[in-house]
């Protein structure tokens, strides 16, 4: 199973490097199930993941013109902060057994696996029902709608603080509307705050968990792999087409993922 985790983890960066965002939807299901990482700890390895491999695949958009720094930076400052804040303060203070139901114990991990689940299926639902990924605004002038931006910012820190997860497929839609970026600058430039984001948090983490660097890096290095390779692909494959169809394994993961937490939960022991 971790042979298939590792050539899983070249799809994170790949998604990523195509679609800006996706890839870290699948991070911690492909830890937990695949690495059999508890889910506490695999947010905090899915934050240095797709925060690194964020940072890795900004670089050749930013050469490439496809990343707007001031809007990243708007965009980005709430978003920063509240993940931190959730990492660094929140989370450790949640206690592991949360009560009973049913004499059934209702722990922080199953309340985290089920409300994964969740955003995996609004994110695949996004993801089936966006427009064409073609720059649908390729010669207005910038306009900000603050307000919305800030709100957007605080529900994407509060989603990669909870969850561990980038966010992106909520970062996108809100560049687009809410900063008129082309879609091809808000692939760009949500790499870079979903970078931000997921490395600010992950270093909240550091001493409320024990980290194995040697698996971390490993997955990482495979993940910066495939962003790169998602990257060169971007530049002939259409990416309308292939988000719909990973919307569709999105959803069929998460409602795997809820069935499985509800009805046939597992121990994570590592």
């Amino acid at each position: 199973m971790e042979i298939v985790g590792y050539l899983a983890a070249i799809l994170i960066g790949i998604f990523l490097g195509l679609i800006g965002g996706g890839g870290s939807i699948l991070t911690i299901p492909i830890l937990v199930y695949l690495f059999h990482i508890d889910p506490m700890s695999a947010s905090a390895y899915s934050l240095f993941i797709v925060g690194t491999t964020s940072l890795v695949g900004a670089w050749p958009k930013y050469k490439q013109g496809f990343v707007n720094i001031k809007t990243a930076i708007i965009f980005g400052i709430p978003s920063i902060l509240i993940v931190f804040i959730i990492r660094k303060f929140v989370l450790p203070t949640v206690p592991i057994q949360l009560g009973e139901l049913a004499g059934t114990p209702i722990t922080t991990s199953l309340i985290m696996m089920l409300l994964f689940g969740v955003l995996m299926i609004a994110a695949s639902l996004s993801m089936i029902l966006s427009k064409s990924s073609s720059d649908l605004i390729p010669d207005t002038k910038q306009q900000f709608n603050y307000p919305m931006i800030l709100l957007e910012g605080i529900l994407v820190g509060l989603i990669s603080g909870l969850l561990g997860a980038g966010g992106g497929f909520l970062i996108i839609p809100a560049l687009v509307l809410f900063s008129k970026l082309p879609m091809k600058q808000a692939v760009g430039s949500s790499l870079i705050i979903i970078a931000a984001n997921s490395l600010l948090g992950f270093m909240g983490d550091l001493g409320h968990h024990v980290i194995n660097w040697t698996l971390l890096f490993s997955i990482t290095a495979l993940a910066i792999v495939g962003i790169l390779i998602g990257d060169q692909l971007s530049k002939t494959i259409e990416g309308a087409t292939l988000k719909k169809g990973f919307g569709w394994f999105v959803l069929l993961m998460g409602l795997y993922i809820i069935t499985q937490q509800l009805f046939f939960p597992i121990s994570n022991t590592h």
